[in-house]
């Protein structure tokens, strides 16, 4: 019996460890769905709340294409929504939210007003244009689908959805970037609080490791073999050449504590920062980043020093993330595409 025992524990250490979440359906409530049209590619990326979050948002590009941003400033009467649609297809993408507005409804979720109800969705474009047919663009079908599609397991990384078009790199012209896409990271803390990021990045700049300082992907030597660091060629000389408006990355960031819109909008503030450490150059004029933070409230209380900050190592995280699961389409490599 004592053997019999001794063996049973020995082979339930040798178990491997369950499979956990470290994306943003981590957080309890959080449902999240893509769509690709791969015919360009572009597509669109819904995140739901179904039942309800409070939301705050920071826009930090010079060319944005966001939609009801204004209803998360702390001052405006809105307090909850119920998703956030990330896109491609720039400004024209915007039209995705639409589904998903359709999509809540059929579901009763929202503002109840004269037999109907109005969900709250806020979101965002970027720029993938340049990538395959222009003329084929998210539209409220894509929302529609995505949302329908949307479960709280973990997050499909890479070239899909709103990152499907999405590209770095391009500091130094498109024809040396190279294909980014959708990347998700999570931290649970011992007392139960959870932080978690999903970002589509479509940056100007590289994506740099900020555990090693080095680039995971970015602008790309001659030769289209290696990487020529857009840090190097600022301190060359190098204007950086693309134009405004061209890029984007988006990101959100999502927890179980309970914060007010005004904490909201600290940690999306915060976030940002996740931004600056993991894509050089960031922020910049040709640049049209926004972050989005929602909180749950499944736990009280919360602080938010501490939250922006993990919001900002997730939102890094993340980023390298994105670059590492990225496939390549023609003309746009990812990173697996390259020599080792």
């Amino acid at each position: 019996m004592i053997r019999t025992a001794i063996v049973l524990t020995a082979v339930i250490a040798l178990q491997p460890a369950a499979h956990t979440n470290n994306t943003l359906t981590a957080v309890p409530g959080i449902k999240v769905g893509h769509h690709t049209l791969t015919e360009r590619p572009t597509g669109c990326t819904v995140i739901l709340a179904e039942a309800g979050a409070t939301a705050g948002v920071d826009v930090r590009g010079a060319a944005p294409a966001t939609r009801e941003t204004d209803l998360l400033n702390p001052v405006n009467l809105v307090q909850q929504i119920h998703a956030i649609v990330f896109s491609g297809g720039s400004a024209f993408g915007l039209d995705s939210a639409a589904g998903v507005m359709k999509y809540l409804e059929e579901k009763g979720i929202g503002f109840p007003f004269g037999g109907a109800h109005v969900p709250t969705v806020p979101g965002a474009s970027l720029f993938d244009l340049p990538v395959g047919d222009p003329k084929i663009r998210p539209t409220a079908d894509c929302g529609y689908r995505a949302a329908k599609s949307a479960t709280d397991a973990a997050v499909s990384e890479g070239s899909v959805g709103a990152g499907a078009g999405a590209t770095i790199g391009k500091t130094n012209g498109f024809e040396h970037a190279m294909k980014a896409g959708i990347g998700s990271a999570a931290i649970r803390m011992p007392d139960g609080l959870i932080v978690a990021a999903l970002v589509a990045v479509n940056a100007a700049g590289d994506v740099i490791d900020p555990a090693t300082g080095k680039v995971v992907a970015g602008v790309r030597t001659a030769d289209g073999k290696g990487f020529a660091d857009a840090r190097v060629l600022l301190r060359t000389g190098v204007i950086p050449r693309g134009r405004p408006g061209e890029n984007t990355t988006l990101g959100i960031v999502t927890t179980n504590a309970t914060l007010t819109k005004t904490q909201a909008t600290r940690v999306a503030q915060m976030a940002h920062d996740g931004f600056a450490r993991a894509i050089a150059p960031s922020h910049t004029p040709v640049d049209g980043d926004v972050i989005f933070a929602l909180a749950t409230g499944a736990r009280s209380g919360g602080d938010v020093g501490q939250i922006g900050e993990l919001a900002a190592e997730m939102i890094a995280d993340a980023i390298v993330r994105a670059a590492r699961q990225a496939t390549g389409v023609p003309g746009f490599p990812a990173l697996r595409d390259l020599p080792r």
